[in-house]
């Protein structure tokens, strides 16, 4: 293939397997790449392999690997790594399940609900999960009658143990029977795994709970489908770890968990695992997230479970025991030479308590460990054996008695096609099959069953530094396994051409039989080979390794070492192994030692000695009896290839990411050598010699049409298409099917290259298109730049030319007006100058005329003031004398009249003063007192009001305190009279002398009750001395009332818990009348022989709401004589009308339903609700029940949940309980705890406590219900409660598959999708194939159902609500399984889906919608996620807080893992979102017990007893008459009457 720069590759690297690169140069002979890594690499062509162009797109991964453009091995590798980065772990391909290790918990996806969401579905139409092809493979076996098996592989720590157990879960939840014992097949199947890993599992360098040998599971199955037997085959233990291990490596788990097993220890005489040497050659004792005594208790557990008895428990663990302290005994030479004996007394100690364990003899213990017995023809001779051998015969003995007690207990509990050994003689075959019998009956086997589900967890393929016997033997198993897998892949590729019905040839691809024959055909195999080996005492490795060479040589896939003479290699399917026959002759010889066979065999413990049967005579001449591992391992081998033979097989790859065991780290390396191990490279290269890459039509054309643009307008057919594409471009290695297209090796490349090519030209195009847009729009700028330059540079010019003319002009003006200034000042200042000098003569002339003048003047007025004063100093000297005569004449009189006014003046103006004093005076007092007068008639007033207020108090507390008292004396006294009516009811009956124990009880109640009111007494006495004292200090009045309220409030808790006892007195009363006239003669002493109490046989909350009634007059009653007793049912023959009501549909009569009414009518003129024992309300609930389980229920639930609401209402509405049912006000709840029949006693004190729910005050009669019409309430609330339930989940079934189809678009509106434009602008795409039309078609049909049978609003609001929660489930549930439902074309298209319920939501009013829209939160953000632009510039808080609040981060981590754009091409979230979710999804699984990603159906009852009561109105029964059909009938002639 050529390569042109820009394609994108792989190009190989020897530490990461294989790197993305980039070819930037492309030379004759060699191409230079350009790798992620950023280094440049020059390499042949023939290396490289191509990669999608578009991997990055769609989420850069696929679930089925078949799906890849490019099947190869960095494709496959690449594709896993990516989704383990996204925590999905599961990958197809094809058939074939790849499961990934996270080592990490994963809860989320093995829970209940996850199965049921793969139960049934189709595999390959949810992602990928071990629950799908277990699903699978059941499915298989249900429809074909037929076998299935499921082979589990992989290396060890890739998680096969675990697979092997989910797979085992979910087949037992899907195929689980009834649990008819404590011990069902299923608890067996699952507990046998802790058993399994105890006894066959260890820890190694590689996992710490690693499986030392295979297992193969069988499940048996009946005719339909449930589970009916198992069983378990198991292969190749390795033995050897039983007395060897190396650090850190452990011995099997069992050990370890009897040495922590605490009492059980000591009971062995077992210490710390450090004690013992089969442990203690390794350092670790103990495994991390581990408890050894807690492993043991669940060891223990599982072996009640799957059928241990304890006695085998007992001997099982002893064993052991046995084989521990076996270890701990060591050997020193003997008297003679070569022999030896007990080291010291350690060993000693050891060997008793071996001996005691074993229950054997402690001397043919030591014998049968330090010396060996050959039988000769002239007898016995006994050899003694030295430390050495000693040693080895110990740890043979540890390894036969393990090996032993392994196969007994998988034989004994888990057989079902025992492989006999090559030596058949060493058990007894009677004993075997009469034991399996046993056993099958016990463990519920059915042999019957005609078919099984088989889950093999095998080893995978083992290459390691040094590879010795068992690497050997498990590579010949996974060769015997691989063979079948490719001819299985082989099957499946010739299947689908078949379906497809396409043209083809035979298709050679690699097969290894010739690998098979190399190791197990006879008689020159290399298993022959070793097994004659074997055979000679003499031989050694180093001579079966010559035979070896010398007879397979030739064979081109085995080859010798250069550096060793006995070592081999292999090439294997995987790779080539070399192996080490050091040990190889060891290993496979199984001997059967003659005295460890006696020692067993007379064993005082019934199991060992039935492991150990007497060898026969013929067998006893030989001390040791050889048995080929490698040959019983080739029959096992060979019988479980004819059991796969006869199975449909299915494929679980098991893979381990990194050799660390760390979570989220992926070596390439390491996952690229298991893939070629585990044969998925394999299958890729068998799809390679055929067809490798199939597209769907759709798929091609969407992806190639882009060649033939020209075809593409208008409608067209998509298989011509395809062939028009194809032979235009001249490929003939292709094939066209019913609904793909098939093509060879590398034509899909040659297609790519020429869609690169024309995508490279149209991008070419629109790049010079849009060059020339640029450098036009660039030229407009620049052409608009300078016109702009050009236009203000003119402006600066024009400016500046006009500031210069008006500078000019300015400076004109100014030189002129400075001219004329200059000149008028020069005129102003010759003025000036002559006004000046004018003025001055002028001044000068006119002072000294004035001058002259003013002299003049001077003169004469000195001369007139002069004359003046003479005048007037004569004047003034007879004035002044003429004044001095008068003022001393006046001084004179006034002196007189000055003493007569002083005198006058000093009396009167004391007493004004003194006056005025005393008015001020008095006007403050006047003041003061007015004040205060004020104030005191405030305080009295204030004084006057609390007082009223407490004496108010005062005198309801003591009438109410008057008629507790009055009602414990009615009480007492109606007491009495009662047990007088007893007693004299039951004067026949000799054996009732209980009744004394019950009537000394209730007077030490009625005691007890007199003592709370004299108590009561007392404090409303004291409470009247406190008022008094109150009364009488007014300055401490507010804090005396508080203690005063306080005190009140504390009466009131007082006279609250006084009603509760009067309350529960009456119950105790109605329930031992009840009991009274119920009881036989015959059964009297049995009863009353012991204490009668208050049974909780039921127990069921009633909800009802306080509403305001009509007071009831007090019935009375009379003392003196006997309590008429209320009629007794007298109306057994009218249960015939009744079923006829509920029978016959009798329809509605102005939206009332007819049969609740008239139902209701017929009850309460029979007084049935009065009635203390009657069997008409259980006839009633049974005819009911009788109805909704016909045939043809399901369409008349509607009707009955209208009928059954009614007459709930018309009982809760007119049924009084008169105190018996109803509980005070502020309870919300009360709880009915009689198991009898009842009735009623009427009393005022009960009465006092049933007002608050004896009705609603309407025009509607109150009837008083007895025990049985309550009884009768309750049991119509589960009946509606019921109604409604099976009417919900009915719905449920019946839209299912409509959403099923409604969650991804069709395939020809992703078609159109593809055709139409792809612009952003273009709207979102309308539903088409109007699979929403049927779902709103639906839910118009139930609404139209729903109104004809008039149900009442608030049922169809709870309905739709729950409804559209479901639909909100499915959606979002489907969205988050299955990924090519997670693309924007499909989120437009959901989107306009849900668009179209919210209009159906609309149309039909909240009043019976409700909160429905509310409840599609979740579907309507994860699609509006979806269809959103630029994903990748959302932030992890945009998306959380205002794209998707509701959902948590799992959910959308998990929806940004499997987003792909398939409309535009555009990528997804950015890569620190998800790094950051996926830290966020990290934590929380470690935290979390359940963490699901899926949203659970919720299956409660959406309201209570109470709701119903105030949602649904009062229903008015007076106006509905008898239906016509009806009227012959004598029992409701009353109606007619009535009418």
């Amino acid at each position: 293939m050529s390569y042109r720069k820009g394609s994108k590759v792989w190009v190989e690297e020897k530490g990461e397997g294989w790197l993305e690169a980039e070819v930037v140069d492309a030379k004759d002979r060699a191409v230079v790449v350009l790798t992620s890594q950023r280094k440049k690499i020059s390499v042949l062509p023939e290396k490289l392999l191509p990669r999608d162009t578009d991997e990055d797109l769609g989420g850069g991964h696929v679930d089925d690997m078949t799906k890849l453009t490019y099947l190869n091995e960095p494709g496959v590798l690449y594709n896993l790594k990516r989704r383990y980065a996204l925590n999905e772990i599961y990958t197809y391909t094809g058939s074939i399940l790849i499961a990934v290790n996270p080592f990490m918990r994963l809860p989320h996806l093995y829970n209940e609900y996850m199965m049921e969401q793969y139960k049934g579905v189709r595999l390959g139409d949810l992602s990928p999960h071990v629950f799908a092809v277990a699903d699978a493979s059941y499915r298989a076996m249900v429809n074909d009658s037929r076998s299935q098996s499921i082979l589990v592989s992989g290396e060890s720590g890739a998680g096969k143990t675990e697979t092997t157990k989910l797979i085992m879960r979910y087949l037992t939840y899907v195929g689980g029977r009834a649990v008819l014992d404590d011990r069902s097949v299923e608890q067996q199947v699952l507990e046998s795994n802790p058993l399994l890993e105890a006894f066959g599992n260890a820890k190694t360098i590689r996992n710490d709970n690693s499986s030392r040998f295979g297992k193969f599971v069988e499940i048996q199955f009946d005719k339909t489908g449930r589970i009916s037997g198992a069983a378990i085959r198991t292969y190749l233990l390795e033995r050897s770890r039983v007395v060897q291990i190396t650090d850190p490596e452990r011995n099997f788990h069992c050990f370890y968990q009897l040495c922590a097993s605490g009492k059980d220890a000591e009971l062995y005489k077992l210490g710390h695992a450090s004690t013992f040497h089969y442990l203690n050659q390794s350092k670790t004792y103990e495994l991390e997230g581990t408890n050894n005594e807690d492993e043991y208790w669940k060891t223990k557990r599982a072996m009640d479970i799957v059928g241990i008895s304890r006695s085998d428990q007992d001997a099982i663990f002893r064993t052991l025991a046995a084989i521990l302290h076996l270890g701990n005994i060591e050997f020193s030479p003997g008297k003679e030479s070569d022999s030896s004996k007990i080291k010291d007394s350690t060993s000693n100690f050891h060997l008793q308590m071996t001996a005691t364990l074993l229950m054997c003899d402690p001397d043919l213990l030591v014998s049968s460990l330090c010396s060996r017995s050959i039988h000769t023809t002239e007898g016995i001779i006994i050899k003694a054996l030295d430390c050495a051998a000693a040693v080895a015969n110990r740890d043979t003995l540890a390894k036969t008695v393990y090996a032993r007690l392994f196969d007994w207990y998988f034989l004994s509990h888990f057989f079902i096609n025992f492989v006999c050994f090559h030596n058949a003689h060493i058990y007894n075959t009677f004993n075997i099959f009469r034991l399996v019998e046993n056993i099958n009956k016990s463990i519920g086997q059915d042999v019957d069953s005609k078919a099984q589900i088989g889950v093999l967890d095998i080893y995978g393929f083992e290459s390691f530094k040094h590879n010795s016997f068992e690497q050997f033997c498990i590579n010949f198993a996974n060769e015997k396994l691989q063979q079948h897998f490719n001819e299985h892949v082989f099957k499946m590729e010739q299947e689908e051409y078949k379906s497809e019905k396409i043209n083809w040839s035979y298709i050679e691809f690699i097969d290894n039989q010739d690998m098979l024959d190399l190791i197990e055909k006879k008689p020159i195999g290399i298993i022959a080979l070793l097994d004659e080996a074997c055979m000679f005492p003499k031989s050694t490795h180093v001579t079966f390794a010559t035979k070896m060479f010398r007879n397979l040589s030739s064979h081109p896939r085995l080859e010798k070492t250069k550096f060793s003479e006995t070592d081999f290699s292999i090439s294997h399917y995987a790779g080539k192994v070399t192996y080490q026959t050091d040990s190889f002759l060891e290993k496979n010889r199984d001997y059967i030692v003659a005295e460890h066979c006696n020692l067993l065999s007379s064993s005082r413990c019934p199991l060992l000695s039935g492991l150990f049967t007497s060898l026969p005579e013929e067998s006893v001449r030989s001390s040791y009896k050889f048995s080929s591992v490698a040959s019983r391992f080739k029959q096992q081998l060979q019988a479980l290839m004819e059991t796969l033979s006869t199975t449909e097989p299915h494929y679980v790859r098991c893979v381990k990411p990194n050799s660390v065991n760390r979570p989220q780290l992926f070596e390439n390396q390491s996952v690229l050598h298991q893939l070629r191990c585990g044969g998925v490279l394999e299958a890729v290269r068998i799809s390679l010699a055929g067809y490798p890459t199939r597209r769907t039509y759709a798929e091609f054309v969407d992806r190639f049409g882009v060649l033939v643009p020209e075809l593409m307008l208008g409608s067209y057919d998509e298989r011509a298409l395809t062939e028009s594409i194809l032979e235009k471009m001249k490929l003939n290695n292709f094939q066209l099917g019913r609904t793909k297209v098939f093509l060879r090796a590398g034509q899909i490349a040659i297609l790519d290259v020429r869609r690169a090519e024309v995508l490279d030209n149209a991008a070419r195009c629109i790049q010079g298109r849009f060059r020339t847009f640029i450098a036009r729009k660039e030229f407009m700028k620049t052409k608009e730049a300078s016109i702009s330059v050009q236009a203000y540079c003119r402006g600066c010019f024009a400016r500046k030319m006009y500031t210069i003319m008006r500078e000019t002009a300015a400076a004109i003006i100014l030189q002129k007006h400075v001219r004329r200034l200059i000149l008028q000042r020069n005129y102003q200042e010759a003025c000036s100058a002559a006004l000046l000098i004018q003025s001055c003569i002028r001044g000068f002339i006119a002072r000294r005329y004035f001058s002259t003048i003013r002299e003049q003047k001077a003169a004469l007025v000195i001369q007139s003031f002069w004359r003046k004063r003479k005048v007037a100093m004569l004047f003034q000297h007879y004035k002044q004398a003429t004044i001095a005569i008068q003022c001393a004449w006046r001084q004179k009189l006034a002196r007189k009249e000055l003493r007569k006014l002083r005198m006058t003046a000093n009396e009167a103006g004391a007493l004004r003063e003194a006056k005025n004093k005393l008015e001020k005076k008095l006007d403050d007092l006047t003041l003061r007192l007015t004040l205060e007068r004020r104030m005191r008639a405030a305080g009295e007033e204030t004084k006057l009001v609390e007082i009223s207020k407490r004496d108010k108090i005062i005198e309801t507390l003591s009438a109410e305190c008057a008629a507790a008292k009055s009602s414990a004396r009615t009480e007492h006294d109606k007491n009495l009279l009662l047990q007088r009516q007893l007693d004299d009811s039951l004067e026949e009956i000799a054996m009732l002398r209980g009744n004394k124990i019950l009537k000394a009880e209730e007077e030490k109640q009625n005691s007890n009750l007199k003592n709370i009111v004299k108590s009561l007494s007392e404090k409303n006495s004291l409470l009247e001395n406190e008022l008094s004292t109150a009364r009488k200090s007014s300055d401490d009045t507010m804090e005396k009332l508080k203690d005063v309220e306080g005190k009140c409030t504390h009466l009131q808790q007082n006279l609250e818990k006084l009603q509760e006892k009067l309350t529960n007195l009456e119950n105790e009363n109605h329930v031992l009348r009840n009991k009274a006239f119920n009881i036989s003669p015959k059964t009297v002493s049995e009863k009353f022989s012991a204490s009668i109490g208050l049974p909780n046989s039921e127990h069921k909350h009633i909800f009802e709401t306080p509403t305001s009634t009509k007071h009831l007059a007090p019935i009375p009653h009379s003392t003196g004589t006997r309590r008429q007793k209320l009629p007794v049912e007298r109306h057994e023959g009218n249960h015939e009308i009744l079923s006829r009501c509920i029978k016959e549909n009798l329809g509605f009569k102005d939206g009332k339903p007819v049969a609740a009414c008239i139902i209701y009518k017929c009850l309460l003129h029979w007084r049935a609700f009065e009635s203390e024992r009657t069997a008409i309300f259980d006839h009633v609930i049974e005819a009911i029940n009788g109805v909704l389980k016909a045939k043809e229920a399901d369409g008349r639930l509607p009707y009955w949940l209208s009928n059954t609401s009614a007459l709930l209402c018309l009982l809760q509405k007119n049924l009084r309980s008169n105190g018996f049912f109803g509980t005070p006000s502020r309870r919300s709840a009360g709880s009915l705890g009689l198991g009898g029949r009842t009735c009623q006693v009427r009393n005022p004190a009960c009465q006092l406590f049933s007002l608050s729910l004896v009705g609603r005050g309407d025009t509607l009669a109150q009837v008083d219900a007895r025990y049985p019409a309550i009884l009768f309430k309750q049991q119509l609330t589960a009946c509606v409660e019921k109604i409604f339930g099976q009417l919900r989940d009915n719905l449920k079934k019946e839209i299912s598959p409509l959403l099923s189809v409604c969650i991804q678009a069709p395939k020809s509106t992703r078609a159109q999708a593809g055709k139409a434009s792809k612009s952003p602008g273009v709207g979102a795409q309308q539903p088409s194939n109007s699979h929403w039309d049927n779902i709103v078609n639906f839910l118009n049909l139930l609404m139209d159902t729903l109104r004809e049978n008039y149900v009442p609003s608030f049922f169809i609001r709870k309905l739709i609500t729950q409804l559209f929660s479901f639909i909100n489930i499915q959606l979002f549930n489907s969205l988050l399984l299955r990924r090519e439902c997670c693309t924007f074309s499909n989120g437009e298209y959901v989107k306009a889906g849900l668009s179209s319920l919210e209009k159906w939501i609309t149309d039909v009013t909240e009043e019976f919608a409700g909160t429905s829209w509310h409840e599609l939160n979740y579907i309507r953000q994860a699609v509006g996620f979806l269809v959103i632009h630029q994903k990748r510039k959302k932030t992890l808080e945009e998306i959380s807080q205002d794209l998707c609040p509701s959902l948590s981060i799992r959910q959308i981590y998990r929806i940004c893992s499997m987003y792909w754009d398939d409309k535009y091409n555009t990528q997804g979230i950015s890569e620190a979102v998800v790094s950051a979710m996926r830290e966020m999804v990290n934590k929380d699984t470690a935290n979390l017990v359940s963490n699901s990603f899926l949203l659970d159906d919720d299956l409660s009852i959406p309201f209570s007893t109470e709701d119903l009561s105030m949602a649904i109105p009062a229903t008015d029964y007076a106006d509905v008459e008898l239906p016509e059909c009806l009227h012959q009938h004598p029992s409701v002639q009353f109606l007619l009457k009535a009418s």
